[in-house]
This record gives structure tokens, C-alpha cells and sequence, in this order.
């Protein structure tokens, strides 16, 4: 099969197709015949040789990628054979491999792709949509909310628009320059701003006309931000799951005393409970896609140009989920 491997830690560059071995499921597991594959902010890191959140760096040559979704070619010993042929989808964990032609997933893991929903929008619900579930757990939207959200023309970004807007909430998207903001505004957002213009607060204030904010869904971290907490009134909350506007790991989080809340990792998983809340979450963001209320926004690339896609990404060239597909 084809894949994209990594054999030194480094720039996009090193992301390289090669001709590797056809994968092999064991016990409990499947094979996926790929159709696309998630690109996270993580897996530049990982490139880069930075292990972030993740238990260890992968050991090389390593095939990135850890979400994906595909046509089921071939069983382990053990896995249900009703498995063989389904159209599925499945966050990998932190095991790579989703970077290629063909991939293994606990049979576990899996979920049958719903009615509706393509390969590569399928893959933007299993990872992005999942955290968009969680963080969406920490606000309570209703008619009275104003919700801020930097980064609205991104994956996350995207839903949380419609999400907000379903909920009566009136929505203020930022982005950086004007065809992400027209693409926030088509989403929903009652007002899309260009936060590369200096004078974007004033211009939130005043389409807002003495309203204040209630919530900031906070992805970017950095001066956004610190302008965007500005806005919020009394009682307002500030609920911060990254910084990429700073870099992944350059430097921390804007966090205010009383105001900001991190509502990634542990926090998130202990307000969904139950035995297995990642999967809860994975099933909240399927049922949504799959009902209409949620359409996630892929910006897609060939597997061949793995590279250009996180170059892409790392620039904040991208708008939605970034997708390979082989």
C-alpha cells in the first residue's frame, strides 16, 4: 500500500510517500480500506518531535494520522464478521497509522458511518466534532446568550456557530481576513469579523449596542483573546481548549481568575461521565451530523501532499477539518 511516512522528526518536508507492507488486523481488530484521514494540530507536533499531550513520541519510521474512516476489507480473529464491509469511522487513540491506504482499528472503537454523511465529514465528527460536544457541555446557550468564538471559520469554530445559532444565541465569529469571515458569516454568525484589523472590538461593540458577552469559546489563546474576554459582561464565562494562535505548545493559555475555565482533557471526560465518555461524545457528534443540525467544513487534500496540508495547517491557511484522502 501507499503511505505517508515520517523517519526524522522535523518540518512538513519529511512527511514522505512510501510503498510499506499491507497491514494486517490481529485479535479484536479490523482493516480499513482508508477514504480519508483526519489531520490534527497534534500530529505537527508529533512531526516536529514534540510529544504535547501525547503519552510518548511515536518510534521511527511512523505512519502519522489517527482518525479514519473507510470500507471494512478484512477482520482479526474474534471481530464480529458483521463488521466486514461497513462504511466506518474511528479515532485511533494515540497508535498511528491513519496516514495511508489502509489502516487497523480496534473493532471496538468503530463506529457505522450514518446516512448522509461522506467519508471525510464522518472523520471531521470523530475527532473535531467530538471535542466541539465537550466543550459545548460547559455553556449553557439559550436566546439571552452572546457567544464570541475566535477561530469560527475553523473546524471547531464551524460548529460552534451552528451549534449557537440552533440555540437562539446570537453569534460573533472572528477570523482572520475576509474569505474567512465571509465563509463565518454564510455558516450563520450574526456578525463575522476580521480580527487582523486592529478595530475589531469596536466594531463587536457596536453591532452589539450595550449587549455584552456571555461566552468566549476560546481555541486561539494570544491578544484574540485578551480582546475577546474584554467584551464579556458580568457572570461571563471564558472557556479556553487551545491556543493555537500562539502555538501548541508556545506558552500557555489566557486565563482570567474567575472568568476563564480549560475544559479540554481530564475536565472535559469527567462533565460527560459514564463508562466510556469519549465515545459518548464520539456518538453525541454523529447523532448531530446525522440529524442536520451539524455540518462540519473539511478542506481537503490528497494523501500525496500530507506535507502541504500541514504547512497549511501551521499557517492558518485552512478553514475546517483537514482532511487526506488516499
Amino acid at each position: 500500500m501507499r503511505a505517508i511516512r515520517l523517519h526524522t522528526f522535523g518540518p512538513a518536508e519529511n512527511l514522505v510517500l512510501d510503498d510499506v507492507e499491507d497491514p494486517r488486523p490481529g485479535p479484536g481488530q479490523v482493516r480499513v480500506a482508508v477514504r480519508a484521514a483526519g489531520v490534527h494540530l497534534l500530529d505537527t507536533a508529533l512531526r516536529e518531535g514534540i510529544r504535547g499531550p501525547a503519552p510518548e513520541l511515536p518510534a521511527l519510521p511512523t505512519i502519522p494520522g489517527r482518525e479514519v474512516a473507510g470500507t471494512v476489507d478484512a477482520l482479526g480473529e474474534g471481530t464480529p464478521e458483521h463488521w466486514l464491509g461497513r462504511k466506518v469511522v474511528a479515532h485511533l487513540g494515540f497508535a498511528p497509522g491513519g496516514y495511508a491506504e489502509l489502516a487497523v482499528a480496534d473493532a471496538g472503537r468503530l463506529h457505522e458511518i450514518p446516512a448522509g454523511l461522506d467519508f471525510a465529514e464522518a472523520v471531521a465528527m470523530i475527532g473535531t466534532g467530538r471535542t466541539a460536544m465537550g466543550i459545548l457541555q460547559f455553556a449553557d446557550l439559550g436566546p439571552d446568550s452572546v457567544a464570541v468564538i475566535p477561530a469560527a471559520a475553523g473546524g471547531i469554530g464551524t460548529l460552534l456557530v451552528q451549534y449557537a445559532k440552533n440555540a437562539g444565541a446570537t453569534v460573533v465569529g472572528l477570523a482572520g481576513g475576509p474569505a474567512k469571515t465571509a465563509r463565518v458569516a454564510a455558516n450563520g454568525a450574526d456578525l463575522a469579523v476580521d480580527y487582523t484589523d486592529p478595530g475589531w472590538p469596536a466594531e463587536v461593540r457596536a453591532h452589539l449596542a450595550g449587549r455584552e458577552a456571555t461566552v468566549v469559546f476560546d481555541g486561539v489563546g494570544g491578544d484574540v483573546a485578551r480582546e475577546a474576554v474584554a467584551l464579556l459582561g458580568p457572570g461571563g464565562r471564558h472557556l479556553v481548549f487551545g491556543w493555537s494562535g500562539k502555538g501548541l505548545h508556545d506558552g500557555e493559555p489566557y486565563h482570567v481568575d474567575g472568568v476563564s475555565e480549560q475544559v479540554l482533557g481530564p475536565v472535559m471526560m469527567r462533565r460527560t461521565g459514564g463508562p466510556d465518555p469519549v465515545r459518548t461524545l464520539e456518538l453525541r457528534a454523529l447523532a448531530e451530523a446525522a440529524a442536520g443540525r451539524l455540518s462540519p467544513a473539511v478542506h481537503r487534500f490528497p494523501l500525496a501532499e500530507a506535507a502541504a496540508a500541514h504547512r497549511a495547517l501551521q499557517d492558518r491557511g485552512t478553514t475546517g477539518k483537514v482532511v487526506l484522502e488516499p
